[in-house]
Protein backbone atom coordinates (compact mmCIF):
# COMPACT_ATOMS: atom_id res chain seq x y z
CA UNK A 1 0.00 0.00 0.00
CA UNK A 2 1.41 3.37 -0.97
CA UNK A 3 1.67 6.34 1.37
CA UNK A 4 -0.90 8.20 -0.76
CA UNK A 5 -3.58 5.52 -0.31
CA UNK A 6 -3.15 5.36 3.47
CA UNK A 7 -5.55 8.28 4.26
CA UNK A 8 -8.19 6.77 1.94
CA UNK A 9 -7.82 3.37 3.63
CA UNK A 10 -8.20 4.98 7.08
CA UNK A 11 -11.34 6.80 5.93
CA UNK A 12 -12.88 3.59 4.54
CA UNK A 13 -12.01 1.69 7.72
CA UNK A 14 -13.64 4.39 9.86
CA UNK A 15 -16.79 4.33 7.72
CA UNK A 16 -17.00 0.55 7.88
CA UNK A 17 -16.63 0.49 11.65
CA UNK A 18 -19.09 3.30 12.35
CA UNK A 19 -22.72 2.64 13.22
CA UNK A 20 -24.16 0.57 15.97
CA UNK A 21 -24.50 -3.14 16.25
CA UNK A 22 -26.33 -5.48 18.60
CA UNK A 23 -25.87 -9.10 19.42
CA UNK A 24 -28.72 -11.53 18.82
CA UNK A 25 -28.94 -15.09 20.03
CA UNK A 26 -30.72 -17.94 18.26
CA UNK A 27 -31.54 -20.84 20.59
CA UNK A 28 -32.40 -24.08 18.72
CA UNK A 29 -35.71 -25.44 20.05
CA UNK A 30 -36.57 -28.15 17.51
CA UNK A 31 -34.91 -29.91 14.60
CA UNK A 32 -31.54 -31.49 13.84
CA UNK A 33 -29.46 -28.76 15.52
CA UNK A 34 -31.43 -28.98 18.80
CA UNK A 35 -31.21 -32.78 18.72
CA UNK A 36 -27.43 -32.72 18.18
CA UNK A 37 -26.70 -30.09 20.87
CA UNK A 38 -29.63 -28.64 22.87
CA UNK A 39 -27.29 -26.23 24.70
CA UNK A 40 -25.97 -24.56 21.54
CA UNK A 41 -26.40 -20.80 21.24
CA UNK A 42 -25.94 -19.25 17.79
CA UNK A 43 -24.65 -15.70 18.09
CA UNK A 44 -25.70 -13.22 15.41
CA UNK A 45 -24.74 -9.60 14.84
CA UNK A 46 -27.25 -7.01 13.65
CA UNK A 47 -25.78 -3.80 12.24
CA UNK A 48 -27.37 -0.31 12.17
CA UNK A 49 -29.53 -0.94 15.23
CA UNK A 50 -30.23 2.79 15.58
CA UNK A 51 -32.20 2.56 12.34
CA UNK A 52 -35.13 0.45 11.21
CA UNK A 53 -33.19 -2.12 9.16
CA UNK A 54 -29.70 -3.35 8.53
CA UNK A 55 -27.39 -6.26 7.76
CA UNK A 56 -27.49 -9.46 9.82
CA UNK A 57 -24.76 -12.12 9.99
CA UNK A 58 -24.17 -15.35 11.91
CA UNK A 59 -22.75 -18.86 11.57
CA UNK A 60 -24.67 -22.10 11.86
CA UNK A 61 -22.95 -25.23 13.21
CA UNK A 62 -20.11 -26.53 11.01
CA UNK A 63 -19.11 -22.88 10.41
CA UNK A 64 -21.77 -22.27 7.74
CA UNK A 65 -21.85 -18.50 7.19
CA UNK A 66 -25.25 -16.79 6.88
CA UNK A 67 -25.94 -13.20 5.85
CA UNK A 68 -29.18 -11.31 5.51
CA UNK A 69 -31.27 -8.42 6.74
CA UNK A 70 -33.29 -7.46 9.78
CA UNK A 71 -36.09 -4.93 9.52
CA UNK A 72 -38.50 -3.36 12.01
CA UNK A 73 -41.67 -1.43 11.26
CA UNK A 74 -41.77 1.78 13.26
CA UNK A 75 -45.19 3.43 13.12
CA UNK A 76 -45.49 7.19 12.85
CA UNK A 77 -48.43 9.47 13.44
CA UNK A 78 -49.13 12.40 11.16
CA UNK A 79 -51.31 15.31 12.22
CA UNK A 80 -52.31 18.26 10.09
CA UNK A 81 -53.57 21.55 11.48
CA UNK A 82 -55.72 24.06 9.63
CA UNK A 83 -58.44 26.49 10.53
CA UNK A 84 -59.35 30.02 11.43
CA UNK A 85 -58.17 31.60 14.64
CA UNK A 86 -59.58 34.85 16.04
CA UNK A 87 -57.17 35.49 18.89
CA UNK A 88 -54.88 38.49 19.37
CA UNK A 89 -51.75 36.33 19.02
CA UNK A 90 -52.80 34.28 16.00
CA UNK A 91 -54.97 36.23 13.65
CA UNK A 92 -55.69 34.64 10.32
CA UNK A 93 -55.40 30.93 11.02
CA UNK A 94 -53.03 28.02 11.32
CA UNK A 95 -51.63 25.60 8.83
CA UNK A 96 -49.03 22.98 9.54
CA UNK A 97 -48.14 19.37 10.06
CA UNK A 98 -46.23 17.20 12.46
CA UNK A 99 -44.75 13.69 12.28
CA UNK A 100 -43.63 11.74 15.31
CA UNK A 101 -42.72 8.19 16.28
CA UNK A 102 -45.28 6.41 18.42
CA UNK A 103 -44.02 4.61 21.52
CA UNK A 104 -45.02 0.99 21.78
CA UNK A 105 -44.18 -2.43 20.44
CA UNK A 106 -43.06 -2.76 16.84
CA UNK A 107 -42.97 -5.84 14.61
CA UNK A 108 -39.87 -6.93 12.76
CA UNK A 109 -38.47 -9.66 10.54
CA UNK A 110 -35.17 -11.35 9.82
CA UNK A 111 -34.19 -13.14 6.63
CA UNK A 112 -30.83 -14.69 5.83
CA UNK A 113 -29.33 -17.00 3.23
CA UNK A 114 -26.43 -19.26 4.19
CA UNK A 115 -23.46 -20.40 2.11
CA UNK A 116 -24.89 -23.94 1.92
CA UNK A 117 -28.26 -22.68 0.60
CA UNK A 118 -30.11 -22.80 3.93
CA UNK A 119 -32.61 -19.96 4.36
CA UNK A 120 -33.49 -18.61 7.81
CA UNK A 121 -36.63 -16.54 8.30
CA UNK A 122 -38.25 -15.19 11.46
CA UNK A 123 -40.35 -12.54 13.15
CA UNK A 124 -39.83 -10.56 16.33
CA UNK A 125 -41.26 -7.75 18.43
CA UNK A 126 -39.15 -4.84 19.64
CA UNK A 127 -39.88 -1.88 21.89
CA UNK A 128 -39.79 1.59 20.32
CA UNK A 129 -36.47 3.27 20.96
CA UNK A 130 -34.79 0.07 22.14
CA UNK A 131 -32.47 -2.46 20.57
CA UNK A 132 -33.94 -5.46 22.38
CA UNK A 133 -36.65 -7.87 21.43
CA UNK A 134 -37.87 -11.45 21.19
CA UNK A 135 -39.23 -13.71 18.49
CA UNK A 136 -38.97 -16.99 16.62
CA UNK A 137 -37.23 -18.15 13.46
CA UNK A 138 -37.03 -21.29 11.38
CA UNK A 139 -34.86 -22.56 8.58
CA UNK A 140 -35.29 -24.73 5.49
CA UNK A 141 -33.61 -27.68 7.26
CA UNK A 142 -36.43 -28.08 9.80
CA UNK A 143 -34.84 -26.17 12.68
CA UNK A 144 -36.87 -23.81 14.89
CA UNK A 145 -35.15 -21.12 16.98
CA UNK A 146 -36.01 -18.77 19.81
CA UNK A 147 -34.66 -15.33 18.91
CA UNK A 148 -33.56 -12.98 21.71
CA UNK A 149 -31.64 -9.72 21.57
Amino acid sequence: MSVRSLPLFALLLTAACSGTSSNMQLYPLEGPIATADPTLVIKATAQNTNGTSGPLSFRLPDRVKCEGTWSSLTPRTVSNTKGLSLTWKKTGGELGGEKKTVAGVNNGEIYAVCDDGTRVQGTFVIGSGTASGTGTASDTNGNVYKLLF
